[in-house]
């Protein structure tokens, strides 16, 4: 017999393969968020661990995943995934809206997002980081699309007249590694403020990389 074997279809209990594997692949992110965002941290958690808590066995693990590094990098993407969607759907109400309040919704959107859960923010934040160099690139690369979104708002509030014209690429990476250490720090509780007064303290940080000291907007 030759030609390829064929994926079962067969559904059980109304359930197709394709469904129940999703779900499996679903648990284990679930307990992998649990683990690696808690206790004991990526570092300390087994296969057998997180298969554990994730009430399945570690054969159905390697029918899903190679390594534990793989849960962390799906799990990586996955709560950058949520604050960027939650940041554009938050944009997309924010037109015509002036600098300073679109600035608002955005770090608004962004904050409440990564904040709502402390598991998302270690994941984001702590236990990404140095695990590989498969993992730092993974990591640099969403940072460089968060980078790139400060970017694309600055050079519209340019186009707009609301900010002063130049290269904001070195300007808009600085400003991201601010943004992501101060929530960092507040999710950890060592900055004694409110979430809303972290969000207004990130709008004026970026208002002063927009508009420098000196600079007026053009009238016409």
């Amino acid at each position: 017999m030759t030609g390829r074997l064929r994926a079962p279809t067969r559904r059980y209990g109304g359930r197709s393969a394709e469904e129940r594997q999703a779900e499996r692949r679903r648990r284990f992110l679930d307990a992998g968020l649990e683990l690696f965002g808690g206790s004991p941290g990526y570092r300390g958690t087994t296969i057998a661990a997180l298969s554990h808590a994730a009430g399945l066995s570690t054969r159905q693990f390697y029918e899903e995943f190679r390594t534990l590094e793989d849960v962390l990098a799906a799990l990586h993407l996955e709560v950058n995934g949520w604050a960027e969607q939650a940041v554009r759907n938050a944009l997309a109400t924010a037109d015509g809206l002036p600098l300073a309040d679109r600035a608002a919704v955005l770090f608004r959107a962004y904050a409440r997002d990564v904040t709502s859960d402390p598991r998302r923010v270690r994941i984001a934040f702590m236990e990404i980081v140095g695990v590989s160099p498969r993992l730092e690139e993974q990591r640099l690369a969403r940072r460089a699309r968060w980078i790139d979104l400060i970017r694309a708002e600055a050079d519209a509030a340019v186009r707009r007249g609301e900010a002063a014209p130049r290269d904001y690429r070195l300007a808009a990476t600085a400003f991201i590694g601010s943004v992501n250490g101060l929530l960092h720090d507040w999710s950890a509780g060592w900055v004694d403020a409110t979430l809303d007064e972290v969000v207004d303290e990130l709008v004026r940080l970026l208002l002063g990389m927009l508009r420098p000291d000196g600079w007026r907007p053009a009238t016409g």
